[in-house]
């Protein structure tokens, strides 16, 4: 026995020999019944090579997204609505972008609550600017912001149940 592990040991017991292949026509060479001028390397004109995907095969189309589950359409529209509590008017904005393909409702209400919260930013804007120019005594402008609170609320209630829900005096910018 050879001392290296990695050589291959001769087998113990003989047994038939392999089989050798049966010689055949060459590759390219001409088949019988057909001229010696064609090209056997080629397929005929019009005809696929071998191995080449076909038309209509489940791979050659473009890119399909998956669509969402009711399940996971009513938790991203949730999400879009309770979202900007943390990230402001990224959440539904990330959301819209990534998600519209997918599914209708996510589409709609993602798009809702950027509008809305679009609004509230530039209502924001619009009572800092208020403030400013009162001196501070327009600060009371700030209590009607607990007003998008409760809407985004009831917005993810409804959207958590697979309603749409549609925020009172909100901008449409994005349609």
């Amino acid at each position: 026995m050879s001392e290296n592990p990695q050589e291959p040991q001769p087998p113990q017991q003989p047994g038939p020999p392999p089989q050798q292949p049966q010689p055949g026509p060459a590759y390219g060479s001409p088949q019988p019944g057909q001229p010696p001028y064609q090209d056997q390397s080629q397929p005929p004109p019009g005809q696929p090579y071998p191995g080449q995907p076909q038309p209509g095969a489940p791979y050659g189309g473009p890119y399909q997204p998956q669509p969402l589950t009711p399940s996971d359409e009513r938790t991203w529209s949730v999400i879009a609505q309770v979202g900007p509590f943390v990230l402001g008017f990224i959440a539904p904005l990330v959301i819209w972008l990534v998600l519209r393909e997918r599914s209708r409702f996510v589409d709609q209400e993602a798009k809702e609550s950027l509008n809305f919260q679009i609004t509230v930013v530039l209502a924001l804007i619009a009572a800092a600017i208020i403030t400013a120019v009162t001196l501070g005594f327009g600060g009371i402008v700030y209590l009607a912001f607990i007003a998008p609170i409760v809407f985004m609320i009831l917005a993810a209630v409804a959207n958590g149940k697979g309603e749409p829900y549609r925020y009172p005096v909100t901008i449409r910018f994005i349609k």
